[in-house]
């Protein structure tokens, strides 16, 4: 089976899979993703079947929907690409990113060993940046039942994977704890430029909402 082939029947079968996905991570998500990976790449020239096929498999099993198990994922992109007999190189390489590419705490490193990674990454965190990152924090924020914001929960750094997974804060908070450290975390050049607007957007919205918040009448 030749790439577009491969890449084409990814496609479908993602959508399929996370067409009625109410958290955030939907097919949508996967395709602005692709589509943010697909400009970073032709931008930093790196294997553009790798990042297409890595960011379209990304979230098939977000670990944060199966547990904390962040092997869920990689092993179900394996089994796909080995059902399409895709090569071993291809395969492994998707596998790796998908296995590293989460947020899982401001004190985690989640370092990217290849530039195609290293897109991927960028493209899936842009796409926690800006207003559609607002709009997905709170999609998030509601399935797992938080508080808007309370001004005496305070926002933490999570040290490890499993404090971050189990973190009971509020939406608010999560701007602080993930999303305005996403533009200092991008890796190219290109996800650079790109994660500025949207992190002032994001600045610009939390201004508006203290504002209301504390609106004296």
């Amino acid at each position: 089976m030749n790439k577009s082939d491969i890449t084409n029947k990814t496609v479908e079968y993602v959508r399929n899979l996370l067409e009625n996905e109410s958290t955030g991570h939907d097919w949508w998500h996967i395709y602005r993703v692709w589509n943010n990976a697909k400009f970073i790449a032709k931008n930093e020239k790196a294997d553009l079947f790798v990042v297409e096929i890595a960011a379209l498999l990304h979230d098939i099993a977000d670990w944060k929907f199966h547990d904390g198990d962040d092997s869920v994922g990689p092993n179900m992109a394996r089994e796909w690409l080995e059902k399409l007999k895709s090569d071993e190189s291809i395969i492994s390489h998707v596998c790796e990113i998908i296995k590293e590419i989460s947020f899982k705490g401001a004190g985690v490193k989640s370092l990217m060993k290849t530039k195609e990674g290293m897109i991927v990454q960028d493209a899936d965190r842009l796409d926690a940046l800006g207003a559609i990152g607002i709009a997905r924090a709170f999609a998030y924020g509601g399935h797992k039942n938080r508080m808007l914001y309370d001004p005496k929960i305070k926002p933490k750094v999570h040290n490890s994977k499993e404090e971050y997974f189990n973190s009971g804060g509020t939406t608010i908070n999560h701007f602080h704890e993930k999303l305005l450290l996403l533009k200092d975390m991008m890796n190219t050049e290109t996800g650079r430029k790109l994660a500025e607007e949207r992190h002032k957007f994001i600045e610009q919205f939390l201004d508006r909402f203290f504002k209301e918040w504390e609106l004296k009448t």
